[in-house]
């Protein structure tokens, strides 16, 4: 009988959850860079952690809530990271596709997110969505 292999990470790196987003999700770690940040969100909306939505969103543009476990069920299918450009020490932006459903209707998120650094610590600002 072979042991049970560790969950992998929701964002798609083939790591295991705790190597990867989880460092940022459970041990409260830091991400380096904004694509790094951005899988953690993605993450996040998978397990319905708004707390950490909320935390690393830049404060000038941040909602006073999500309500994710109001909002109709999503299961989350996959992410797919396009392009990461850091524009500047502190000026990033990442093209990514998210993939889900909602009482089992396919839709697909492909969005530019902007993120900015301050104090060393990546921030979602916002973000353009791109229609298909």
């Amino acid at each position: 009988m072979s042991a049970t292999q560790p969950p992998r990470c929701p964002c798609g790196s083939e790591q295991r959850y705790i190597d990867c987003c989880g460092r940022f999700l459970e041990n409260g770690e830091t991400p380096e860079t904004a694509e790094i940040l951005m899988r953690s969100r993605y993450s996040a909306y998978t397990l319905e952690r708004e707390q950490y939505l909320l935390m690393t969103w830049h404060s000038s543009t941040r909602p006073s809530s999500l309500e994710l476990k109001r909002s109709p069920s999503q299961h989350w299918l996959g992410l797919t990271v396009k392009r990461h450009l850091q524009s500047d020490i502190d000026n990033a932006t990442v093209e990514f596709v998210a993939r889900y459903k909602i009482n089992g209707k396919a839709y697909r998120l492909h969005e530019i997110s902007r993120f900015v650094r301050e104090n060393k610590t990546w921030h979602y600002l916002d973000g353009d969505i791109l229609e298909a």
